[in-house]
């Protein structure tokens, strides 16, 4: 009897088990990502502006319009330029001509460098079927001869975009003879490409000043994604990396890829006052982006690290026991903390170099009361 009487003393007084969540330790693809908010742009946006004080007639497209190449656009009547402003046209023309002078170098260099990258990626397939080098390096070497080829394709856009705004500076010579006494000529701003206008400035018939913006025009199907990203973020991603755009209003993400990092930064207030140094990154779709305009928020997702056969467990697994990462190990219906060697983690996964095995459950979201020793349950 009495021995009875101490065992249910003894049964009531065993801790019970605590029930835990748990999670298996596993292998597959992690993705360290840098995720930031973005914004589409369209790529060849330029601003069609006054190339001289005059009157502006009636605009008679609206925001979206379709526009043809060298298309009519808006008219202006030039007003008797004083002498200051006579300068002022003589020096937007000089500036325009080293502009185009300047773009069309670009343009050079990036078919030079577009030609021997083209020879690089050739050499690298035939070196990858010999296997000489890796598939990696055949994939690097694919991705350098895309990146060429869209800043080939840059820098040729630039070009018209620059031969377009020469021609716009050159059209407020025509306001210099309205002081001869003889009617001023209509000046016609024209389309230098293609496109849709994204946003008529000035509708009605007004007098403007020179260099006052009318319309923007763009062509809305090469839309870019601009990121702000902090600079400290901004040293670990590459061009040709790969980009998760989510939040457009699709139901699935799509894909693109990063074109450049900009080599410049800049101060940027956050909402809680903080001075950051950001720096853009801007990427290319790959995915059909249909739907998608310019000045569209987004979510973008720059893929920094990635591997497809990693060790992994949640996140929420592991914590820091003094200058270690640790977990709690289910062994039976004990959990022991066990000391692991993480490396590279994500908002959702970490990889786990060492102190684990594959197979193993670990306790995910560790409760406070949890000890080494402790009896645990979970489903």
């Amino acid at each position: 009897m009495a021995l009875t009487v101490v065992g249910i003393v003894v049964y009531a007084l065993w801790p019970s088990a605590i029930l835990v969540e748990s999670a298996k330790v596993g292998r597959g693809l992690l993705e360290v990502t840098v995720n930031e908010e973005g914004q589409t742009r369209v790529h060849d946006r330029f601003v069609v502006s006054s190339p001289v004080a005059g009157r502006l007639a009636r605009v008679n497209l609206e925001d979206g319009d379709t526009v043809r190449q060298n298309e009519v656009v808006a008219r202006i009547e030039p007003v008797p330029l004083s002498q200051r402003e006579r300068q002022e046209v003589y020096a937007r023309v000089e500036a325009a001509e080293a502009a185009l002078r300047q773009v069309r170098a670009r343009q050079a260099h990036a078919r030079e460098d577009f030609a021997q990258v083209r020879r690089d990626r050739d050499r690298a397939v035939q070196l990858a079927k010999s296997g000489v080098i890796s598939a990696q390096a055949l994939e690097q070497a694919r991705n350098a001869d895309i990146t060429a080829g869209d800043e080939l394709s840059a820098a040729e856009s630039s070009v018209q975009v620059a031969a377009s705004e020469e021609k716009i500076a050159r059209a407020g010579l025509i306001g210099l003879d309205a002081d001869a006494g003889r009617p001023a000529p209509l000046i016609e701003l024209r389309s230098p490409r293609a496109g849709r206008a994204l946003r008529v400035v000035e509708k009605s018939e007004r007098v403007l000043p020179m260099g006052a913006p009318i319309l923007v025009l763009g062509d809305s199907a090469n839309i870019e994604i601009v990121t702000e990203v902090l600079s400290t973020d901004a040293v670990k991603i590459k061009t040709g990396d790969p980009v998760w755009i989510s939040g457009w209003g699709g139901d699935r993400p799509l894909r693109a890829r990063v074109r450049l990092v900009e080599p410049y930064g800049f101060t940027k207030v956050s909402a809680l006052g903080v001075e950051e140094q950001r720096v853009n990154v801007i990427s290319d779709f790959v995915d059909d982006h249909k739907g998608l305009g310019d000045g569209y928020r987004v979510e973008t997702h720059i893929v920094v690290w990635a591997s497809q056969n990693v060790m992994k467990v949640p996140i929420s697994a592991i914590f820091r026991r003094g200058q270690n990462w640790s977990v709690f190990l289910i062994l039976g219906k004990y959990a022991e903390l066990r000391n692991v060697e993480a490396g590279h983690r994500n908002e959702s996964e970490a990889e786990i170099l060492s102190g684990l095995s594959e197979g193993d459950r670990v306790v995910v979201h560790p409760p406070s009361e949890l000890r080494a020793g402790t009896r645990v349950r979970f489903d």
